[in-house]
């Protein structure tokens, strides 16, 4: 951040008017749609699941766009270049989490007719469940995204040559304004936009690259073999190495660990986080809620391998050019590409898939979550849907200014792809837990599921603390897993000592 101190505009943009022309008109088309798609919202059914009359293909490419975010956009690049292409080890895992998430949660959602998630909870053990697994989902879900939207502002005051202060008060301001309006509605509509965005920019990013890399594609495809970039697999040390359980333990990357993580984390990203699953819920039928997350698959990993290719690319380019600087951050890398190498037009271009990749942030997730699962029982249980409807509009601003504060908070961190991953193995695994406790057993246990849920997060806090000061060898893959398993038995064995039975009726 040294570089922007003294003034929040201090200028160094190489932007043109062609790129904030290309910004602003793509920009206001999302506007314009978010506008069409969100018009006629009447109550708080419309602004959290849009009625459910959203077409199963703008569900998919609106969960596609979400999952993405500013952080494939910008941390994946930068992982793949400092690194290999071991990151795609991890979807091989998520592939099987979404078709685990498509027959065993999507089902049991619809048959409760939840409005959030957390309400199947409270409707299969408690209160006590949903209100321990909504107090998770806002300090996993405002941290991690708190990582992404600081992330995507880092990227665009680079861009623009602001201070990063100025561009989170942007990205609020136009978040608030945007999300506000139309909800989840708005929202999903024009997500299907950002996602065709994101992929359009990607593939022109690597048109220009291999354009620009002497020798074309052929000479990158060597250059990156050579320097092992494109290495996919890592089978880890061998079993009659010194240390073995030492590093197999130690290191994410590992096949099998990536692979296990990558089930586990998914599942529990996309099946127990409502920022997610939101985006499955508001199709009409549980048939065409499967039809979108499996058929999502697909489309993002084409996604994940352009933004894999990209950053590779990158790597080849600056080393044929080793007089061209580097940015201080390498996080910057890819945004720092386009503003010194790019002409203009493109670097609008990247600069309005970062900007759009930001903009869906998880306010409308938050508020649903905050308004159905605590305001309404706890606050206020018998107001007119007109009422919840303002409540909700006003907790999008107050949303939005906690994430401004949390992701400044962030500006400040390094290597931002895999901080998001470690917020979220402190508590994802407890909320996975207790979901398949309630989805795969008989079991009751409303007190036992919140103890379960806390030790697993405070047991998972320290082992991740431990770890990152090297004081034991566990790679913080291990956390969801260690914290699903550890919320399941728990949850089972303390259900007939604290609730006083084990089985529902």
């Amino acid at each position: 951040m040294g570089e922007m101190n003294g003034s929040w505009f201090p200028g160094g943009t190489t932007l043109t008017a062609a790129d904030f022309f290309v910004l602003v008109g793509v920009v206001g088309l999302m506007f314009l749609v978010g506008w069409w798609g969100g018009r006629g919202l009447k109550n708080t059914n419309d602004f959290f699941l849009g009625g459910r009359r959203i077409p199963w293909w703008v569900a998919m490419l609106s969960f596609i766009a979400t999952e993405i975010s500013a952080m494939t956009i910008i941390g994946v690049p930068a992982t793949t270049f400092r690194e290999n292409w071991n990151y795609i080890q991890f979807f091989f895992g998520s592939a099987g989490a979404r078709i685990l998430i498509a027959f065993l949660f999507i089902p049991a959602f619809y048959q409760y007719n939840s409005t959030t998630i957390y309400e199947y909870l409270r409707q299969r053990f408690g209160a006590r469940s949903q209100y321990t697994a909504t107090g998770f989902f806002f300090v996993t879900r405002l941290l991690a995204s708190g990582v992404r939207l600081m992330a995507a502002s880092l990227a665009v005051s680079v861009l623009l040559g602001w201070h990063i202060v100025p561009t989170l008060m942007l990205f609020t301001v136009v978040s608030v304004v945007y999300i506000a309006y139309g909800g989840i509605e708005s929202v999903v509509w024009t997500n299907v936009l950002q996602a065709l965005t994101f992929l359009g920019v990607g593939l022109l990013t690597i048109a220009f690259l291999i354009h620009r890399i002497e020798g074309g594609l052929p000479a990158a495809l060597h250059l990156a073999s050579e320097a092992g970039k494109m290495q996919v697999f890592n089978w880890g040390p061998s079993p009659f190495e010194g240390g073995f359980l030492v590093k197999f333990f130690s290191d994410p990357n590992v096949l099998w660990i990536a692979v296990l993580n990558g089930f586990f984390g998914s599942t529990a990203a996309f099946g127990t986080d409502h920022e997610m699953m939101q985006k499955l819920l508001t199709v009409e039928t549980r048939r065409d809620s499967q039809k979108t997350i499996l058929l999502s698959i697909a489309g993002s990993l084409l996604t994940l391998l352009v933004f894999v290719c990209v950053g590779t690319l990158l790597f080849v380019f600056y080393k044929q050019n080793p007089g061209l600087a580097l940015p201080t951050k390498l996080d910057k890398i890819y945004p720092h590409f386009a503003a010194t190498v790019m002409p203009s037009f493109m670097r609008g271009a990247v600069l309005t898939a970062i900007v759009m990749a930001s903009i869906d942030s998880p306010l409308a997730s938050l508020t649903a979550v905050f308004v159905n699962d605590l305001y309404k029982p706890l606050v206020r249980a018998a107001e007119s849907p007109e009422h919840y409807l303002k409540v909700s509009r006003w907790c999008v601003g107050v949303f939005a200014l906690a994430l401004g504060t949390i992701a400044y908070c962030f500006s400040f961190f390094d290597k931002m792809l895999w901080l998001a991953f470690k917020i979220g193995g402190v508590t994802y695994g407890s909320l996975l837990g207790v979901f398949l406790l309630g989805m795969m057993t008989k079991r009751k246990g409303d007190k036992a599921c919140a103890v379960a849920m806390g030790a697993m997060a405070v047991l998972n806090a320290i082992l991740l603390v431990l770890s990152e000061n090297k004081v034991i060898p566990l790679g913080w893959s291990w956390l969801v897993i260690i914290g699903t398993l550890g919320t399941f038995a728990l949850g089972w064995t303390l259900a007939p000592v604290l609730d006083g039975e084990g089985r529902s009726s």
